[in-house]
């Protein structure tokens, strides 16, 4: 990711964002909770190719039989779809509008699948390489966390930070989170409690398909600077029609998003759209680096890139 030379404004996760137009400045002030400004979208993805595309990855054994899922996909794709459309990774803290200095996701891990299993939160930078690919980082980094939750028994700090917190007695905890919400709005929030706080993150992603439900929504939280919440629903066969009203049965996925619609505008929202499911539904992108551009369609007649900069 970019990185800026610090300024009086910055925190330790963002920069200000100086040159925002009027508009955009005043809106947290005049609505301040992002709770209150989540723009809700859905997407619906062909999966055709993308079932081809895995069940090639898949054939190549590996040492564990750790495999490709439709989740690794999602995350990849979303992180690339956010590394290409930087005001994705922005976030209003404090009443100030920010750029966050990294990408980061979260997600929430089953130890097992059943009622009453611990869950574990899971945290995971990427795009610091832009070099990489995608996919690859992200089967490798979800790898080594499942690995540590399921085999090695390991829980997240943050798990245990409330463990100890909700000992505390009410009046006490109140004042706590008093404390806390006091350092967020200010942006002096400890590294160490933000690192693995899922509400820190750019992406926080849940995976309603894999137990076979859908969803479209989920609300943000004021608290944090998480600006995107990603819900990916159950894969089913869906009608995709053709121009001349006939159809035809494909497998697909559901993507309900929840965006802070303050962090940028409705067309940048829907390029942002198209980007996402240009990646999914020709998921070989996801084999190149992050940085290089995926043209999307036509916008007055002229290529549209995900960088709408780099169109003449």
């Amino acid at each position: 990711m970019e990185t800026r030379k610090k300024r009086f404004k910055d925190r330790k996760d963002g920069y200000y964002v100086y040159d925002l137009d009027s508009m955009h400045k005043f809106m947290p002030y005049l609505l301040p909770n992002r709770a209150d400004n989540e723009a809700v979208l859905k997407a619906r993805f062909d999966m055709t190719k993308a079932m081809e595309y895995l069940a090639v990855k898949n054939s190549v054994p590996s040492e564990d039989g750790f495999k490709y899922t439709i989740f690794h996909l999602f995350l990849a794709a979303v992180a690339k779809t956010v590394y290409l459309r930087p005001l994705l990774n922005r976030f209003i803290q404090g009443r100030r509008v920010y750029d966050r200095k990294f990408m980061s996701f979260c997600f929430i891990v089953k130890k097992k699948f059943c009622d009453g299993s611990n869950e574990a939160v899971a945290i995971m930078k990427l795009g610091e390489d832009k070099s990489l690919s995608p996919i690859e980082e992200v089967h490798d980094k979800i790898h080594d966390i499942v690995y540590d939750i399921r085999v090695n028994n390991k829980t997240d700090s943050t798990t245990g930070v409330l463990d100890k917190l909700t000992k505390l007695p009410r009046f006490l905890l109140k004042f706590v989170t008093w404390c806390l919400m006091t350092m967020d709005y200010l942006g002096i929030m400890p590294t160490s409690l933000m690192k693995d706080d899922p509400y820190y993150t750019t992406v926080f992603l849940t995976n309603l398909g894999s137990i076979k439900m859908d969803a479209d929504y989920h609300h943000l939280a004021n608290y944090g600077t998480n600006s995107i919440f990603a819900i990916v629903g159950e894969m089913k066969k869906r009608p995709f029609f053709n121009d001349d009203g006939t159809y035809e049965m494909k497998q697909s996925v559901d993507l309900g998003l929840t965006i802070d619609e303050r962090i940028a505008d409705g067309v940048y929202f829907a390029k942002s759209i198209k980007v996402l499911q240009k990646i999914i539904e020709n998921p070989e992108l996801l084999d190149r680096p992050y940085d290089e551009e995926v043209e999307v369609g036509d916008v007055c007649g002229k290529p549209a890139f995900s960088d709408l900069s780099k169109a003449e």
